[in-house]
C-alpha cells in the first residue's frame, strides 16, 4: 500500500486575454494584489486558433500567459477560479462595454509533470476538485518536451506556448531544488523576477 503524502507545492499559471490592452492590464493588476508579484510574463499575443470567443469576446483577442513567484499548493485550485470568475464579473460591472465578457482569466499550475487548467465545465477527461470547479491537464510533459493530448486546446499547442512553459517548468524546478518550503523558496529565488506591468 502506498503512503500518504503531501504533494510537492506547485506553480501559479494564469492565461488572461481580451480586445483590448486595458483589460489585460486591469486583470494583471488584481492578481498581483491578490496573488503576489509575477516571475515570468509572454508578450502578448494574437488569440486567433479558435472562434469559439468570439460571440461573447468579440474578434481580434489578445492573450497573455504568466505565472507567479509564490508557488501554492495543488488544493488552491478551485479558489484560485472561483477568485477569477468574480474579477471577471467585476470588471463587466465597472463600465460599459460592447461585448459580454471583456476579460477571459484561465488559472492553473504548472508541475514538473504536467499544465493543470481549472473549468467550471465537466468533460470525461476532467475531474471534479469541488466547489462547482473541475480540473484538467492540458499539457504533459515527456522526453523532455511538453506534449498535447486529444482534448488540448489549439493554442496550446503553438510552439511559443510550449517555450514559455519551458520556462515555468525550469523556475518551477530551480525553487523545488532550493527547498520544498513554498516560502522559502520564494524569498531565495528572487532572480527569475520579471513584472510585466514594471518590467522589473
Amino acid at each position: 500500500m502506498g503512503s500518504i503524502e503531501k504533494p510537492s507545492p506547485v506553480l501559479m499559471f494564469c492565461a488572461v486575454y481580451g480586445q483590448q490592452p486595458e483589460s489585460l492590464q486591469w486583470a494583471r493588476l488584481q492578481m498581483v494584489k491578490t496573488w503576489g508579484p509575477i516571475a515570468l510574463a509572454s508578450t502578448e499575443m494574437q488569440f486567433q486558433d479558435t472562434s469559439y470567443y468570439e460571440a461573447t469576446m468579440g474578434a481580434n483577442l489578445r492573450k497573455q500567459l504568466l505565472a507567479f513567484h509564490h508557488l501554492r499548493a495543488p488544493e488552491d485550485l478551485p479558489p484560485t477560479k472561483i477568485q477569477s470568475n468574480q474579477w471577471e464579473k467585476q470588471y463587466l460591472e465597472s463600465g460599459t462595454f460592447d461585448v459580454q465578457r471583456p476579460v477571459n482569466i484561465d488559472p492553473g499550475y504548472v508541475t514538473l509533470a504536467k499544465l493543470v487548467l481549472a473549468t467550471t465545465k465537466d468533460r470525461d477527461h476532467r475531474l471534479y476538485l469541488g466547489q462547482g470547479i473541475f480540473a484538467e491537464v492540458t499539457l504533459h510533459y515527456k522526453h523532455g518536451q511538453w506534449r498535447s493530448d486529444r482534448w488540448t486546446y489549439p493554442d496550446f499547442q503553438r510552439p511559443e506556448y510550449h517555450q514559455f512553459l519551458e520556462q515555468c517548468r525550469e523556475l518551477l524546478k530551480g525553487k523545488l531544488r532550493v527547498t520544498n518550503d513554498p516560502i522559502k523558496a520564494s524569498q531565495q529565488i528572487t532572480g527569475l523576477i520579471v513584472d510585466p506591468l514594471t518590467g522589473v
